[in-house]
Parts: C-alpha cells; sequence; structure tokens
C-alpha cells in the first residue's frame, strides 16, 4: 500500500470534487480556454496588508503536473469505479498561461495574486493545490513581515520548524521570514539550501545534563570557542545571568569573539533584559548581546521595542510560524471568464468579480482593479506578470535577495496606518469603471437567465 501511494504524482494531492469536474468537462467536450482568479475576500483583523508568496511553489507543481496510470488508478479507487473509466484524465498536463503578483509583493483584499488560464479541466484540476500553497505561504509571510515592523531595526532570528504544521512548512517559514528580512533561522536544512545564517543557542536540557550552570556554561564555551550564546533561565534566572557574565568574562576576547550572546527565554523579558545588561555592564562586557524568546510574536515584540527593553535580536517561533493569530486567509479561487463568457458568482457575501483582470499601484496604495484588456491608465504601474505560458515558465526562479528587496520597496511605500501593528488600517482597492460595467451586465444576464419561465433544453 505505501509503495502504491509514493508512486503517485502530486496531481492527486487534490480535492476529489477537482477530479469529477474535470471528468465532467472531458466527458462534455468542455475543454475550451477558462481564466480562474485566486485572490483574499478580506483581511484577517489586525493586517493592514498581505505579503504575495507560494507562488514558487505553485509554479514547480503546475510545471511538473501529468495525471499518469498510477494517478488514473488513485482517482478510480476512491471513485470506486474501475480504472477505464478515469482513462480521459490520462495524460492530462497543464500547458496553460499564468500571470501572478512576484513574491514579496503587497497586496490588498480583493485583488487578484494569481490568474490561470488554461482548458478547462486543467485550470480546475489545478485548484486545490494552488490555493493551498499561496494562502498558506502568504498568511505566513505577512505574519514574518509584521515582525520585522515591529522590530524596528533590531535582528529577527527564525526558531519555529519544532512547531509547525510539518518540515516543509518549517522550511517555508524560514524561506518567507528570510524574504521578510529575518536575520537567520534554525532550521538547518533550510539555512542550506537557501543560503542564510544559521543560528541557535542550547536547551534546558543541556544545562540540566550537567551538575551545575556553571559547568553547562563553562563546557558549552569549551567546545564553541566563540561566539557563544548561554541560556540563563533555567532555574533561577538572575542567578544564571550572573553565573553567564562570570563565565564570559573569564573567556578572553578571542575566544567570546564578537556577537557572544544571553538568551531570556521566559518570565518579564523586558526587566529581565534590564537587570542583564546592567549585570553584564558592570563586568566589563557591554559588546554582549541579549537574545529574548518564548512564545515571540509582532505583539510582544512591538510591546518590548516600544518600552525600551535592552533587546538587542528577538528570536519568533511558533505563533509566526503558524501564522497563530491569523492561520488561514480567505482566499478563493474562481472563474470568472469561461470560452470568452464572463462569468461571475452572486451567492450571499461571496459575489466575484467578472474576466480577467490586472492591478494598477498607484501611490499610497491607492490601488484599482481594471480588466485586463483596458487601457493602462498612465498613473499606476500593473502588479500581475506573467510568470508562464504554455505550460512553461517564462523566466528563472527570482532570488531571495531580489524577493526581500520587492518587500522593503512595498513596505517602505505603505501608509503608517497600514503599518501599525495594533489596530491597522488597510487601504482599500477600487475598481475601474470598465470592471463595475461589466459585472453590472453579467449579472442582469444571469438575472435573466435564472428567472426564465422554462429551463433551457440541456445541450445534447
Amino acid at each position: 500500500m505505501h509503495e502504491e501511494a509514493t508512486s503517485m504524482s502530486e496531481a492527486t494531492t487534490t480535492d476529489l470534487y477537482e477530479v469529477t469536474m474535470a471528468m465532467s468537462y472531458l466527458r462534455e467536450g468542455m475543454t475550451g480556454p477558462a481564466t480562474f482568479s485566486l485572490f483574499v475576500r478580506d483581511l484577517p483583523p489586525e493586517r493592514g496588508f498581505l505579503v504575495a508568496a507560494g507562488l514558487e511553489s505553485a509554479l514547480d507543481y503546475l510545471s511538473g503536473l501529468r495525471v499518469g496510470p498510477e494517478d488514473v488508478d488513485a482517482f478510480a479507487s476512491v471513485l470506486h469505479r474501475p480504472p477505464r473509466d478515469l482513462q480521459p484524465l490520462l495524460g492530462l498536463e497543464f500547458t496553460g498561461d499564468v500571470r501572478a503578483v512576484p513574491e514579496g509583493r503587497i497586496v490588498l483584499a480583493g485583488e487578484p495574486l494569481l490568474e490561470v488560464t488554461a482548458p478547462l479541466p486543467q485550470a480546475q484540476l489545478a485548484e486545490t493545490y494552488v490555493l493551498n500553497q499561496l494562502s498558506h505561504q502568504t498568511a505566513i509571510a505577512s505574519k514574518a513581515a509584521r515582525c520585522v515592523l515591529a522590530a524596528a531595526g533590531h535582528p529577527v532570528v527564525d526558531f519555529s520548524l519544532r512547531r509547525t504544521h510539518g518540515p516543509q512548512a518549517g522550511f517555508q517559514a524560514a524561506r518567507l521570514a528570510a524574504m521578510a528580512g529575518f536575520a537567520g533561522t534554525s532550521n538547518v536544512a533550510a539555512a542550506t539550501a537557501l543560503g542564510i545564517p544559521a543560528v541557535g543557542t542550547m536547551a534546558h536540557s543541556y544545562v540540566e545534563a550537567f551538575a551545575t550552570e556553571e559547568e553547562a556554561f563553562r563546557a558549552f564555551a569549551r567546545c564553541h570557542p566563540g561566539p557563544v550564546t548561554l541560556l540563563v533561565d533555567t532555574y533561577d534566572t538572575e542567578e544564571g545571568i550572573r553565573v553567564a557574565a562570570r563565565v564570559l568574562r573569564d573567556l578572553d576576547h578571542a575566544a567570546r569573539g564578537p556577537g557572544s550572546a544571553v538568551r531570556l527565554d521566559s518570565g518579564d523579558l523586558g526587566a529581565l533584559a534590564a537587570r542583564a545588561r546592567s549585570t553584564l555592564d558592570s563586568v566589563g562586557l557591554p559588546e554582549v548581546r541579549i537574545i529574548a524568546s518564548g512564545g515571540l510574536d509582532e505583539y510582544a515584540v512591538d510591546d518590548l521595542v516600544r518600552s525600551g527593553a535592552p533587546i538587542d535580536t528577538y528570536a519568533v517561533g511558533t505563533r509566526v510560524g503558524v501564522s497563530a493569530d491569523a492561520p488561514y486567509l480567505d482566499s478563493a479561487y474562481k472563474m470568472v471568464e469561461y470560452d470568452g463568457r464572463p462569468v461571475m458568482k452572486l451567492s450571499s457575501a461571496k459575489v466575484t468579480a467578472p474576466g480577467p483582470k490586472q492591478v494598477f499601484r498607484r501611490t499610497a496604495y491607492a490601488d484599482v482593479i481594471r480588466l485586463a484588456d483596458e487601457q493602462s491608465p498612465g498613473d499606476g504601474s500593473p502588479l500581475l506578470e506573467t510568470v508562464m505560458r504554455g505550460g512553461q515558465r517564462t523566466g528563472g526562479r527570482p532570488t531571495l535577495d531580489a524577493c526581500r528587496e520587492r518587500l522593503a520597496a512595498d513596505l517602505a511605500g505603505l501608509p503608517p496606518a497600514a503599518r501599525r501593528i495594533l489596530d491597522p488600517v488597510a487601504p482599500r482597492a477600487t475598481a475601474s469603471e470598465h470592471l463595475s460595467a461589466l459585472a453590472r451586465r453579467v449579472r442582469r444576464r444571469i438575472d435573466e437567465q435564472t428567472s426564465a419561465p422554462y429551463a433551457r433544453p440541456a445541450r445534447p
């Protein structure tokens, strides 16, 4: 059973209804071009912006999407049908186009992060995976960017791996944190693969393994000649600070090295940091830094920074790696056009806008959502770029540095009210008159069809 499961491709990483719809489309001969738009309806509470992320994972998936014999067998098994019934899906691969907002750009509610145009069965089957990747990674990237804003220039590092929702999510969190401007990660695999600094100290178990804190600290310093960071809150934190100061002072300057620190992981971090700074300075160690960790996110970091706590580096973990206060986005992947016919959804509170679109970014984020074929307004720059054509990427994979630079530039232009950690006010994009007029026409057409006294005959 395990061997059979591992032979399937990522085509089976989808919701069952994507398969049943794709099969029906193929049976009905509905293979015309369809455009699907992926967007976030409303921002989560306490969010003034979102950071577009997950595109590269989505493009990797689309580039390799091909339904093989094992996938057909899997579909047939879960549908309790003979494999021959699912044969029309065999060989299906993605041959469409993708326009998307590059990773690292800031986006607002209602703005498409990505639009897929492909034969209908292909575009439909891609929904689940693409939506999963962009939703999860955009949520994490947005949380990480807020931590960098809260830290107000102090380094922030990622300690999230042990509590993210799986190793892949942990890797993504480390990458997205680096994109947001984090200074390093505890995740060795991510640090190695992405070329970002690996950071880490010791656990409380290390201190507990020795008879005394001082023995633990001296043993650690002997093994790691510098820089060395000592965890001081295993027992009595203030005593731990004094012991660490004594050990660090006894090291010669070369052994201590630049960047040595003490780490606080619990308690009143602001007050303890002040005492640690006083103790370290009093024994001639002003260069030894203070690192704070332990359940931190942007809210706690903002409080500590505003209070003037003498903390040099903030290590954030669980709450950021799972975006604890906003663990999901109200995201959707909706068809907006099929075979040249604009379509829209009219469900209560879930109305969608018809037609392929483009977003024009204007000063102070007075964004305008226009139809993709509308003429450029001349006072804004388009956000969506063509990243895939005919099932192939149109360019190389952007570097992490390029994504980081995009985000830093977008954050610099974001209105101060949207950058606030508490009670942010998000800018709102507006629809162009052409888009609004199209929506009115499509709504009228749907109303006329649904109010007709007799149902239209079924298509033979």
